[in-house]
């Protein structure tokens, strides 16, 4: 019996993207239960809704998914040696305490709430430093999208430092933390890895645009500065350069999505949400500089479930199953539950709609966090044998 239990212990750390891979679904399903209690009034916390909201997820639940996966595949962009397991373990260690001492910190004392901030900035700032190291050692000839997710890495670090600064020095910093954090950090970060990883699934043999990710930066500081500066009619014109140069980018590599595998196509369309979610991000300013209605985080929830949930979900599902022996494909459980997302996607759209049409259907808050909780637990049910004790998936 104590035998089997190092087997699994030990298999269960024996990777890096498996212990991160867990915290994150965790924290996923924890945190937004906490926040949902907290938004209907039944559970209030310490922290404003808002900054737990987002921090929770920007930095515990997809930090730690982006983490497993480079810390799994960015030496092997670079041609580099592995992370370290005694590295990559005190690291999950550190997010495991920063995450449960955010969570308490967020229901008793905001003294806690300090210290798990500073914990976990910490961490990502180690997660940086080894990143680094394989990037600067790598034999690589080809670094370029290795580069911009570094920047992506540092700017979520000037993020993390911005979100504390807020809390403890003055809250005029959290649309700042929140911006930087959320667009040159997140979305910027997985576009790096999506653009680099989805064509060569793909086997796409189209050559990307030279300055492709470049321009797309410059295009990001800019939404930022109008965003941050409230400047909508700069924000709506940037938000549409980015959705066509994105869309004329991504039609060039012909990826075929309607003749792919799920495995591929769930990709494809999580890389379609991006300019989709600017256009209507574009609209959405629009409609708010002329008719003064604010649509309610709408163009924030597209990116961070029709293009971030939905890339988590293809890429995740592929490096479970490829670093566990397995065939990587999409049986029908992942298939539905890509379907599933979508909805998640247009529940929370048309809670945004709601409250800003005050149509009174608030039932549809109840739903978009319900189906969130549904997603994650489904795919922890689906993957966490595999993550913890290496057992086959059953379609």
């Amino acid at each position: 019996m104590n035998f089997q239990t190092k087997k699994s212990e030990s298999y269960f750390l024996s990777q890096p993207h498996q212990p991160f891979f867990i915290l994150a679904i965790t924290n996923a399903i924890i945190m937004m239960l906490v926040f949902a209690l907290d938004y209907k009034g039944i559970l209030p916390l310490k922290i404003s809704s808002l900054t737990f909201h987002v921090y929770s997820l920007i930095f515990l639940v997809f930090t730690n998914a982006f983490t497993g996966f480079l810390f799994t595949t960015f030496p092997r962009f670079n041609q580099s040696e592995t992370v370290k397991k005694s590295y990559y373990t005190y690291i999950f260690y550190a997010n495991s305490i920063g995450s449960v001492l955010f969570l308490i910190g967020s229901l008793f004392s905001s003294v806690l709430i300090a210290v798990s901030m500073i914990i976990i900035f910490i961490s990502l700032f180690l997660t940086v430093l080894i990143l680094q190291s394989i990037y600067k050692n790598g034999i690589s000839p080809e670094k370029k999208d290795s580069f911009w997710i570094m920047i992506a890495l540092h700017l979520g670090l000037i993020g993390n430092l911005l979100f504390i600064l807020s809390i403890f020095v003055t809250d005029a910093l959290q649309q700042t933390a929140i911006d930087i954090s959320f667009y040159l950090y997140l979305i910027f970060l997985a576009f790096c890895v999506a653009q680099r990883m989805i064509p060569f699934f793909s086997q796409s043999i189209v050559a990307k645009s030279k300055n492709f990710v470049k321009f797309v930066f410059i295009l990001f500081i800019f939404k930022c500065i109008f965003a941050i500066s409230g400047l909508k009619i700069g924000e709506a014109f940037i938000d549409t350069l980015i959705g066509v140069y994105m869309l004329k980018e991504f039609l060039k590599w012909k990826l075929n999505p309607f003749n792919s595998p799920p495995i591929l196509w769930i990709l494809h369309l999580a890389l379609f949400w991006l300019p989709l979610a600017f256009f209507l991000s574009a609209i959405g300013n629009i409609i708010e500089l002329v008719y003064g209605i604010n649509l309610y985080f709408l163009n924030i929830h597209l990116l961070a479930l029709g293009f971030l949930t939905t890339v988590l979900i293809g890429f995740g599902t592929r490096v479970i199953l490829g670093h566990s022996g397995q065939i990587p494909h999409a049986d029908k459980t992942i298939v539905y539950l890509f379907y599933f997302t979508q909805i998640i996607v247009l529940s929370r759209a048309l809670y945004s709609l709601d409250i800003a049409f005050s149509w009174n259907l608030d039932f549809l808050f109840d739903i978009s966090f319900t189906a969130w909780l549904i997603l994650f637990i489904f795919w922890a049910i689906k993957y966490m044998k595999v993550l913890i004790f290496k057992k086959s998936t059953i379609n």
